[in-house]
């Protein structure tokens, strides 16, 4: 039987603010406090689809949840086709341009509509978008940032303990490079030479410091080397992509397809992580995979590890999940993660339900 039409009929967006159990410190940022925007798409047919936005700062929220508000007024009534749905809300910001916040609320609204369609199909997305229900390779992200070196023994052991993972990510940019070195000596010493280690800078150096830093990690078998340097100088990633041994990845300050592709045209990077808020959500992500695939570059995934697992079972040069359990708590059923794999829940849509005990607690107030 032929899914149903679904018709828009509104938006709600709701902000929560979260405390992480372990607060973000990077060398650009401390952030305790974790927004997200919830999102749900409601349809004539009762379907609803569901999506959520972490836009990093609390601000950031009160110019979002308008936004998304007012793509469901100006979508109301129209027939739910995401690809569709995707054009009309890009080009109703087009004097806005198509990047930074625009570009975040369309694709809140891309991933919702996905969501649905995938709920009206009565399948899980990835099955929608051709792909099976299975596991999807993670690595851990929810911790090992920038504590003294000797603090990171105990939380690297946890870390990896927590969903018998077999990859951390760990975040460098200290005062003293010496420091970075003995960090990762440290977590090595902690959870062994099998687990496999990601670093990232967060942009936090400049490109002279880039140089010698990245030189220097190029004897630590690093999986990669992620975003040294602010993440727009593209010119200064194709230099040290061409210098230095270990991996270059970037990404997840990619602002739609057409982004990846001018950094792979330029020999930027070697490894691709877009984020779903600004890639485009999952119909911007389809498009760069496409292209990722064309020039047979890796591609990972930055946050939102619901949406994520999905698409990766369909992505031709699928590399690491990213895994972070930030928004598990206004999660009625968080997806399972065990022996370093997620595992997609086999219902209907992205499994998202909110808690609605717990969004009450979080909800900002206006």
């Amino acid at each position: 039987m032929p899914p149903i039409s679904l018709t828009v009929r509104s938006i709600k967006a709701r902000p929560v603010v979260l405390q992480l159990k372990r607060p973000v410190v990077a060398r650009i940022a401390t952030i305790a406090e974790w927004p997200l925007i919830l999102i749900d798409l409601f349809t004539e047919e009762g379907i609803i689809g569901r999506s959520y936005l972490e836009p990093y700062t609390v601000k950031t929220m009160r110019y979002l949840v308008p936004a998304l508000q007012d793509f469901g007024d100006m979508l109301r009534g129209r027939r739910l086709a995401p690809a569709e749905l995707y054009e009309l809300a890009r080009k109703s910001l087009h004097f806005v341009g198509y990047e930074g916040q625009s570009m975040i609320a369309v694709s809140g609204l891309d991933m919702a509509a996905w969501d649905a369609l995938a709920k009206a199909a009565g399948m899980p997305l990835c099955v929608l978008l051709g792909g099976t229900v299975g596991p999807v390779k993670a690595y851990n992200s929810n911790g090992l940032w920038l504590q003294p070196p000797e603090q990171l023994a105990s939380d690297a052991i946890e870390l990896r303990d927590e969903g018998g993972f077999e990859a951390l990510k760990i975040r460098l940019g200290r005062d003293r490079p010496r420091d970075d070195i003995a960090a990762i000596e440290t977590v090595r010493r902690a959870v062994g030479d099998g687990i496999e280690l990601m670093a990232d800078f967060n942009q936090g150096l400049n490109l002279g410091e880039a140089l010698q830093r990245c030189h220097m990690l190029d004897n630590e078998g690093l999986a990669w080397i992620e975003e040294p340097i602010v993440y727009d100088n593209l010119d200064g990633y194709a230099q040290l992509t061409a210098e230095i041994d270990t991996p270059i990845q970037i990404g997840e300050n990619f602002y739609g397809p057409r982004a990846l592709h001018t950094a792979l045209q330029m020999g930027a990077c070697n490894l691709v992580m877009p984020d779903f808020m600004r890639i485009g959500g999952v119909t911007g992500w389809l498009r760069s995979a496409a292209i990722a695939a064309a020039w047979g570059v890796p591609m990972s995934t930055h946050l939102y590890p619901e949406v994520a697992a999905h698409v990766m079972r369909v992505t031709e040069t699928a590399h690491w999940l990213e895994w972070q359990d930030w928004a598990d708590p206004i999660l009625q059923k968080p997806y399972e993660i065990r022996d370093g794999l997620l595992y997609i829940p086999d219902v209907p849509g992205l499994g998202l339900d909110w808690n609605e005990d717990a969004v009450g607690r979080y909800l900002m107030d206006a």
